[in-house]
């Protein structure tokens, strides 16, 4: 288990503001001097907590290019045909899949190709599993061309706790199934829209593990 680059700095500006609370309270409020262990005890906890949201694990990274894997760790909480007015341009299959604050939150990208179409939107933060979060929220679009033609699009979806999606791609960009896509910083959301006749294998409420768990499979072209 590594620590994600996208945490170093907050880990360190977190850590310092923690010693320097503990000192605050030693040098300058008498009062709490008695109970200072506490103190420090929930400060490192918090510490650790910050430092534990940005883990990065070790996955074994699987290719099946009939597959479409989940994009990140969390539960999956909307599953319905939606019609694609940003890129697509047609009705597709959404499975949206909602991260806790206590969700490892690197992104994967769910299927290899070639990255023809990123976007950054700027918009508001309602919670990640409110349905307008989609289409309101800040969020990056990333499209995936198969080398069969056919899209998928990932949305990284800031939430109200989220405030920084961080997006790795580039239009052009040839990438690998289940390899780094980006991170979402504390508590969110992501968005995939699929070929409308994939076969489905989750559910509303189940959880998934992002670049291991099969979310669905694509059709095989007649």
């Amino acid at each position: 288990m590594k620590i994600n680059k996208e945490g170093y700095i907050i880990i360190a500006v977190t850590g310092l503001a923690c010693v320097a609370t503990w000192f605050l309270a030693y040098f300058f409020i008498k009062a709490l001097a008695a109970y200072l262990w506490i103190l420090g005890a929930l400060l490192v906890v918090f510490w650790l907590f910050v430092a534990a949201f940005f883990r990065q694990p070790r996955r074994v990274q699987i290719h099946d290019d009939e597959l479409i894997f989940s994009p990140c760790d969390g539960r999956v909480v909307v599953t319905e045909v939606v019609t694609d007015g940003e890129y697509l341009q047609g009705e597709m299959l959404q499975v949206s899949i909602f991260m806790s604050v206590t969700n490892v939150h690197m992104n994967w990208l769910p299927v290899g190709g070639e990255v023809e179409y990123t976007k950054h939107h700027h918009g508001r933060f309602l919670v990640a599993w409110h349905p307008k979060s989609s289409t309101e929220n800040e969020r990056t679009t990333t499209v995936v061309r198969l080398k069969d033609g056919r899209k998928v699009l990932m949305r990284q979806i800031a939430g109200f706790v989220a405030r920084r999606i961080v997006n790795y791609m580039k239009p052009g960009k040839r990438v690998d199934q289940n390899s780094v896509m980006g991170f979402i910083k504390f508590g969110s959301r992501v968005d995939l829209l699929l070929p409308k006749d994939s076969e489905l294998f989750v559910e509303i409420g189940d959880p998934v593990i992002g670049s291991q768990t099969p979310i669905a499979r694509l059709s095989r072209k007649q």
